[in-house]
């Protein structure tokens, strides 16, 4: 198969490695010329930890052979499936999305991995939104099983169906969701990840005391300030600013706290210092 996957961030990386791991030829694209230069080192490392781990057998390098990148959007005219990676911004995608459309070939599947914004939307920038879905990954993508597939209004079962089993394909246990604001994951996890940094913002506890209680008490493997660092500050305040214009809800309200510390430019791991310092 013959998949494109459009961004080449931390996400786009991840799927990928994903589908490359798993025999696929991939096309890997970004208008950005470094992040195209730094993804192949990337994901060499992050299969040579799981070669370490037992976890891969087949060699890096082919592994590796199966990612081409560029920054040519149309050379990726042959795809099957088209998987977005972009910024969590709705001008973004749906730029993206209407330059894919005249790409594409009539017969494609367009995958977003929007974590929050609504696929109905996103598919009404392409002609044919019955092959339009949702097919949300989770970070680290080669590591993590779950993957949330969410089908628009007009998504066809012929495209769920066969997602679905792509997905499974991969090694991954998908759920299905339909399209909400934050779909299952993020619906549940951001009013917690809120509460740790009102909690926080309070002096209710500190925050090693906060993501211990979530870790002991729980049994959560990271505590929730602790995941919004590993997610990314910026990431977590777009998400939660999606939910809050969606619902109308205070309880998706971005913190103060939170807002500064994006404007701060305090991201969490990729940028060295969030809640934690790395």
């Amino acid at each position: 198969m013959i998949v494109t996957v459009i961004g080449a961030g931390t996400m786009g990386r991840g799927i990928a490695q994903a589908f490359a791991q798993t025999g696929n030829e991939v096309m890997l694209t970004d208008t950005y010329e470094k992040a195209l230069e730094i993804a192949p080192l990337e994901i060499e490392k992050s299969i040579s930890r799981l070669v370490r781990k037992g976890l891969i057998k087949e060699d890096p390098s082919v592994i590796l052979g199966r990612i081409h990148t560029t920054m040519d959007l149309k050379k990726s005219r042959d795809s099957e499936l088209f998987v977005e990676a972009v910024l969590e911004k709705l001008e973004v995608k749906s730029d993206l999305y209407k330059n894919l459309a005249e790409i594409a070939s009539p017969e494609a599947i367009i995958a977003s991995n929007t974590s929050s914004i609504s696929i109905n939307q996103l598919s009404s920038c392409v002609s044919f939104p019955e092959r339009f879905i949702g097919m949300h990954f989770f970070n680290p993508v080669p590591v993590m099983k779950l993957v949330e597939i969410i089908t628009c209004e007009r998504t066809s079962n012929k495209t769920l169906e066969t997602v679905l089993k792509i997905t499974k394909d991969l090694g991954k246990d998908p759920v299905t969701s339909r399209d909400f604001p934050g779909f299952i994951s993020n619906r549940i996890l951001m009013p917690m990840i809120r509460e740790a940094i009102l909690a926080l913002e309070q002096g209710v506890a500190n925050r090693e005391d906060i993501d211990k209680t979530l870790k002991l008490g729980m049994n959560h493997p990271m505590g929730p300030l602790e995941l919004a660092d590993f997610i990314g500050l910026d990431v977590t305040y777009d998400i939660m600013q999606v939910l809050y214009h969606e619902f109308g809800d205070s309880r998706f309200m971005p913190p103060v706290t939170l807002r500064n510390m994006v404007n701060a430019k305090k991201l969490g791991r990729k940028t060295g210092e969030g809640f934690y310092k790395y």
